[in-house]
């Protein structure tokens, strides 16, 4: 992994975190046969009501991840990173940092959705310990739900 440095977010990162999401999602637009929902978000509001932590490299933004509670539990909202540097540990390395907030917070488990034909990101979960345990239409999407325990 780069030198990354990890840090809370900040109202000014909107415009950078905007830009890397769409960056993150473009290449699934045409698969999904829209914008995935991330790419709809208004990052200003998101920052200012959600847990999102970025890395950066040099001043640019090359991942992030929004974290937030809901009645079903500890939610890593999104997570995404920069496709130039996809492959260097960075978005496991934020995934750990969300396993790790959820501890920190008092949960045994932790959980996240991804889009039904986002197959490669279904794969990636399942191989570091998620396990599908819903999937819903929401938004008019259809999504995967996942869960995975924090031992």
């Amino acid at each position: 992994m780069g030198s990354y440095s990890i840090r809370r977010a900040v109202l000014a990162d909107a415009p950078q975190v905007a830009e890397l999401v769409n960056e993150a999602y473009g290449p699934y637009v045409a698969r999904i046969g829209r914008k995935p929902g991330p790419m709809t978000d208004d990052y200003t509001e998101i920052i200012d009501s959600h847990h999102v932590m970025v890395a950066e490299e040099d001043g640019i933004i090359e991942g992030l991840i929004v974290l937030r509670i809901t009645d079903e539990g500890f939610l890593i909202d999104n997570v995404a990173v920069r496709p130039a540097v996809r492959g260097t540990g960075l978005g496991r390395a934020l995934l750990e940092l969300a396993d790790a907030e959820a501890r920190q917070a008092g949960f045994d488990s932790i959980y996240l959705f991804t889009h039904e034909k986002m197959t490669e990101n279904q794969a990636l979960y399942s191989r570091i310990g998620y396990v599908e345990y819903d999937r819903r239409s929401q938004g008019g999407f259809n999504l995967v739900f996942m869960r995975k325990p924090l031992t």
